[in-house]
């Protein structure tokens, strides 16, 4: 009884036409797969990464006072100041200042909060 791929193995050295002995193999062929598995880590790696970072910048940018948030650690509050790389966000318990990268995502989004 044969498996499947050793009959689709076994179909296909039948079917396909043997090089000639004295043919040069192609140098570029090792080239091609490394290219096409660079284009597919891309893809599947780099390129949602990006645009996750992208989504995490804009939304830092476009902090107000007033907003709740919820940070990257957890910690929900209220923004009451804002500089150029640094949020104030007043909790429960006292007050807090944050890195703005800190920033995961506005309190009533917690579910689309964007992970770092």
């Amino acid at each position: 009884m044969q498996t499947i791929p050793h009959a689709l193995f076994s179909y296909i050295a039948q079917v396909a036409p043997a090089a000639p002995a004295d043919a040069p193999a192609n140098p570029f062929l090792p080239l091609i797969g490394y290219a096409l598995l660079f284009a597919a880590m891309y893809f599947f790696l780099f390129a949602p990464a990006r645009k996750a970072q992208k989504q995490r910048e804009k939304l830092q940018s476009q902090l107000e006072v007033g907003q709740e948030i919820m940070t990257s650690t957890g910690i929900y509050g209220r923004i009451t100041h804002i500089t150029d790389s640094r949020v104030t966000i007043e909790l429960d318990s006292g007050k807090m200042t944050i890195h703005k990268s800190s920033v995961a995502g506005l309190a009533s989004d917690d579910s689309k909060a964007i992970s770092a």
